[in-house]
């Protein structure tokens, strides 16, 4: 199947000085050299993509939209969120104070503890990894909580180390 026989290269020229983004700008520059006589396996070697990519990009070209359309991808919304944007803001104030101004009995926000929050809060279920998504889309990191020998007591270091030395150096359950 011949492609493009419709379009001229100077359209398609016409419409690369006009079209913005990545994918719409490469789909135009493949077909101006499917015009000038680039086959689509070589296409696909340049720009690191299956032929069926490159027969694609051209097929969408021959259609009755204008050119700058059947580039472009449609805007995709993804997913709703579950929450509003009003309650994403309140969420994010809230996590910013420590989890036991809002009656939570932790010493910090976790992404469990945030799950819980969220449930409680708002009545919504968000996983583990979308808890820690929206804790960072908040601003805050994850931190390891370490413990300093220097802050701990001098008779638990001292007795730590009696019961490491008394297991040869491993861990043992008490």
């Amino acid at each position: 199947m011949d492609h493009l026989d419709d379009i001229s290269v100077e359209e398609l020229q016409r419409v690369l000085d006009d079209v913005e983004g990545k994918k719409p700008t490469q789909r135009l520059l493949a077909a101006i050299a499917y015009k000038n006589g680039v086959t689509q396996t070589e296409l696909a070697g340049w720009y690191d993509v299956e032929r069926r990519t490159i027969y694609s990009w051209l097929k969408r070209l021959d259609t009755d939209e204008s050119l700058e359309q059947a580039v472009s991808d449609d805007k995709r919304t993804g997913r709703k969120r579950k929450l509003s944007e009003l309650q994403q803001e309140k969420f994010e104030e809230t996590v910013h104070d420590p989890p036991e101004e809002v009656g939570i009995d932790a010493p910090a926000w976790s992404p469990a503890v945030a799950q819980e929050y969220l449930q409680e809060t708002y009545n919504v279920e968000y996983s583990i990894p979308s808890c820690r998504r929206l804790l960072k889309e908040a601003g805050l990191s994850y931190q390891k909580p370490r413990r300093s020998a220097a802050e701990a007591d001098e008779g638990e270091q001292e007795e730590f180390h009696d019961e490491l030395k008394k297991s040869s150096g491993k861990w043992t359950p008490p």
